[in-house]
C-alpha cells in the first residue's frame, strides 16, 4: 500500500512525453459543435468524440503510453491487465502492435462485443465475477505466475500521462479558435482520465474547472471531493453504466483530482440513455452509457454552462446493442 508522500505523479512534461509516444499511432480526435446542444444549454459547448479512438475509446492512450515504456526483458513475459471492456481492448490492441502477449481479467457481465473485441485482438481473456472476486488479486496472480507486467487501468504513471494527451489536443485546438475553456467535463471512474485531462488543462489555463461525471449512486468522486478522503461506493453494479462501476477513487488519480479537479456531478440511467439518444440524433455518433454520463449531466441540467466555454469528452463508443436501441428508441 502506498501513502500519497510515495506515489510518483506525472507532470505536464510527462504527458508532452506521451503525446510524442502517441503520434501517429493514436487518434486525434476532433472537437465538435452542435448548435442544438449550445441552445440546449446557454454555453458554448464542444465534444471530443474518444467514441473515434482506436478501439472506441480514450483507454487505448494511456495502455499504449504504458506498454511503450516496456523494457525488452518485459516484452518477454507480456502484459496483464483487468477491466470491464474497454482498457480491456486498449491494452489488447496495444500489445498486438508491440507484439507483447496478453491476458485480460474480465467481468462476466461485461457487455459481449467487448469481451469478443479484446479476443480479436490476440489476448487471452479470464472471467470473473465483479461481486464475489478481486479482480486485482486475479490479475496479480496471473502476472506473477507468467512474469508479466500488470498494466492497471488508471493508477498508473504512464496510463495517466497518455490520457491526459486529450487535454492538450482541446487546448491547442480552442486555441486555434482563439478560445479557452472555462470547464471541461469527463466521466470518471478510476479518475485516469481525469487526472490526466487536469494535470494538462490546469498547465495552460489554470483557472478552468474540471468536473467529473459519474453514475447516480456511484458518484465516489463526487463524494470524496466533498469529504477530501477516497470515498466507497456502496456496491460496483446496478447501472446501465458498466464502464465506470469502480469501488472507489485511485490512489494516484485521487492525490492529482482532489487538488486540480475538486468537483463532480451525476446523472441517473434515464438521463445517460436520453444523452444517448441525443448524441445519436443530432451528431450521428454511438456513445456507450458510461461514455455518455457527462454530456447527460450537461442536457440534464447537473452542470450549469451557461455562457461558458465548455468540454464535454464522450469517452467510449463500445455500446452494448440491446442497451443502444433501448436509448434510441426509448423502450
Amino acid at each position: 500500500m502506498h501513502s500519497p508522500i510515495d506515489l510518483k505523479l506525472p507532470t505536464a512534461a510527462d504527458i508532452e512525453d506521451a503525446a510524442l509516444a502517441l503520434d501517429g499511432v493514436a487518434v486525434r480526435t476532433p472537437l465538435l459543435r452542435c448548435d442544438p446542444l449550445d441552445e440546449l444549454s446557454g454555453g458554448k459547448v464542444f465534444l471530443k468524440p474518444e467514441v473515434l479512438q482506436r478501439t472506441g475509446s480514450f483507454k487505448f492512450r494511456g495502455a499504449y503510453n504504458r506498454i511503450s515504456r516496456l523494457t525488452a526483458d518485459e516484452r518477454k513475459g507480456g502484459v496483464v491487465a483487468f477491466s470491464s471492456g474497454n482498457h480491456a481492448q486498449g491494452v489488447a490492441l496495444a500489445a498486438k502492435l508491440a507484439s507483447v502477449p496478453a491476458v485480460i481479467v474480465m467481468p462476466r457481465d461485461a457487455p459481449k462485443v467487448k469481451q469478443e473485441r479484446t479476443k480479436g485482438h490476440g489476448a487471452e481473456v479470464v472471467l470473473y465475477d465483479r461481486a464475489t472476486e478481486d479482480r486485482d488479486a486475479i490479475a496479480r496472480k496471473l502476472a506473477a505466475e507468467r512474469g508479466a507486467v500488470v498494466v492497471p487501468p488508471f493508477d498508473d504513471f504512464y496510463v495517466v500521462a497518455g490520457q491526459g494527451t486529450i487535454g492538450f489536443e482541446i487546448a491547442e485546438d480552442l486555441a486555434n479558435l482563439n478560445l479557452a475553456p472555462d470547464i471541461v467535463t469527463m466521466p470518471a471512474s478510476g479518475g485516469g482520465l481525469a487526472a490526466g485531462i487536469s494535470l494538462s488543462v490546469k498547465a495552460l489555463h489554470p483557472k478552468a474547472r474540471i468536473v467529473t461525471a459519474e453514475p447516480e449512486l456511484f458518484d465516489d468522486h463526487a463524494r470524496s471531493f466533498r469529504s477530501g478522503r477516497r470515498e466507497k461506493n456502496e456496491r460496483i453494479t446496478g447501472s446501465i453504466c458498466d464502464a465506470l462501476l469502480m469501488a472507489d477513487p485511485g490512489r494516484l488519480t485521487f492525490e492529482i483530482t482532489k487538488k486540480l479537479s475538486g468537483e463532480g456531478v451525476s446523472a441517473s440511467d434515464e438521463e445517460v440513455l436520453a444523452a444517448m439518444a441525443f448524441a445519436f440524433r443530432e451528431l450521428k455518433l454511438v456513445v456507450e452509457p458510461g461514455g455518455a454520463v457527462a454530456l447527460a449531466a450537461i442536457l440534464a441540467g447537473k452542470l450549469d454552462v451557461k455562457g461558458k466555454v465548455a468540454v464535454v469528452i464522450l469517452s467510449g463508443g463500445n455500446a452494448d446493442p440491446e442497451i443502444f436501441a433501448r436509448a434510441i428508441t426509448g423502450y
